[in-house]
């Protein structure tokens, strides 16, 4: 076996376990759910509603009682009136217990757009309780988890939005 090959597939042997190695600490559920978050995050500020929807799990529910549709059609109308928005997760941690995993931060936004984003601002910027995001792990591959519920007990939807 001449010594360029030899060489070759050493290479090729050591490039795939270092991709393997990568991968593996990529796919693990903390830094998943983590990173799926920040996606959905950023989605929101740029008013990307369909790759919004991709995140959301078809059986989605919050405390609000919202579902999948509810909460696209609130978010698409809420979120439309802003010119900029920014959000922003202060000191985020991630539980993950088997195929579920819980996100928790507090989340301030910045933005500016009249009196709609003073009133978004007041309600969401001074809550004292973390949001809390939790996500589902609905196969096998390691990288997909959906959105499940939002939560956050001192924030109150007024009767009536939509």
């Amino acid at each position: 076996m001449p010594s360029w090959f030899r060489g070759g597939f050493y290479l090729g042997l050591g490039l795939a376990l270092v991709v393997g190695l990568f991968l593996g600490w990529l796919w693990q559920p903390e830094r998943q759910v983590n990173r799926h978050t920040e996606n959905l995050l950023r989605k929101i500020e740029r008013r990307d509603w369909t790759g919004v929807a991709d995140f959301l799990a078809s059986d989605y529910a919050d405390q609000w009682g919202d579902d999948r549709a509810l909460v696209l059609a609130r978010m698409r109308q809420g979120f439309g009136y802003l010119r900029t928005m920014r959000i922003n997760a202060l000191d985020p941690v991630v539980n993950v217990d088997k195929r579920r995993g819980v996100w928790r931060a507090k989340i301030t936004i910045e933005g500016d757009g009249g009196e709609l984003v003073a009133f978004v601002k007041e309600r969401v910027n001074l809550l004292v309780t973390p949001f809390e995001l939790e996500w589902h792990h609905v196969s096998r591959k390691p990288w997909d988890w959906k959105l499940a519920n939002i939560r956050n007990r001192d924030l109150e939807i007024p009767a009536g939005f939509e």
